[in-house]
């Protein structure tokens, strides 16, 4: 059985929710990833959210927000979505497909151990899966 842990990229980066959003895509810069999970310090560093470069682009510099006076927990939206490290990739997967999300917090232990993103998809995925992940994530 492949599980989460095996095609995840791993040792991802996590941001304190009061952090701003310049701190974040800096982060992003230096680690090279599109995508940060949130922690929330004041509820033991649990995962809270997930802040995208495309959310710090179209939620905050295109609605004319300064991202050094905004912070991460004022734009993360919704759940979080995240996977447990020792689950079958079908269920990452599913977990994927059913939300149309492309990036998966990877979690052991209650903490974020690594991130599943489509290229993470595209190297350990047969062509089938990989057709059937583009559909059904893109549709």
């Amino acid at each position: 059985m492949t599980t989460a842990k095996d095609i995840m990229h791993p040792g991802a980066q996590w941001i304190p929710r009061y952090e701003t959003l310049d701190r974040a895509a800096q982060l992003m810069r230096d680690h090279g990833v599109g995508a940060l999970p949130v922690s929330d310090p004041e509820n033991g560093d649990r995962m809270c959210g997930i802040i995208t470069d495309r959310d710090i682009v179209v939620k905050c510099v295109a609605a004319g927000h300064d991202p050094a006076k905004v912070t991460c927990a004022e734009i993360c939206e919704g759940t979080p979505r995240w996977i447990d490290a020792a689950s079958d990739i079908a269920d990452a997967l599913r977990e994927m497909e059913g939300r149309q999300i492309k990036r998966l917090p990877v979690v052991e232990n209650k903490r974020v151990v690594g991130m599943i993103s489509e290229a993470d998809i595209a190297r350990n995925l047969s062509e089938g899966q990989r057709a059937e992940f583009v559909q059904r994530v893109y549709a």
